[in-house]
């Protein structure tokens, strides 16, 4: 019996040990990487520039922050959100932009049904609205 609780001990003990040295190694290896980190090359090239060389629109849009209410009221400030809309979204301007696509319709294999030919009656894109009724109040 006592062969059994030595080699629970042993294992026990290299168990410990096998979870420090790898504690040490993750330790070390985390130092170095910390450690040889070089600066970002485009982060150098910029630092000496002031913001409004790198990109005027990032100036602009700086200084439409920092004027507050007045900003959206501001055809500069209009210009420069559309311009950074323009460029998130990833669109071209209209000169450039190609010519606009004629929908289709939905099921292009289908016929049209003979009361109705494609193209006449109702507009189905756009939802019928009612307007409801003022409703007289209830005291």
């Amino acid at each position: 019996m006592a062969t059994t609780e030595a080699g629970a001990m042993d294992g026990k003990i290299l168990a410990r040990i096998g979870a420090v040295v790898f504690i040490a190694v993750a330790l070390t290896v985390t130092a170095i990487e910390m450690s040889s980190k070089d600066e970002q090359p485009d982060a150098i090239a910029t630092r000496g520039r002031p913001l409004a060389l790198q990109d005027p629109l990032a100036a602009e849009l700086r200084r439409c922050t920092g004027i507050g209410e007045a900003g959206p009221r501001d055809p500069g400030c209009l210009k420069a959100w559309a311009e950074s809309r323009r460029r998130f979204l990833g669109q071209h301007d209209s000169a450039t932009a190609p010519a606009a696509v004629a929908p289709k319709t939905l099921f292009p294999d289908v016929p049209a049904s003979a009361d109705r030919k494609e193209g006449e009656g109702t507009d189905v894109t756009a939802p019928a609205m009612q307007v409801e009724p003022p409703r007289p109040e209830i005291r």
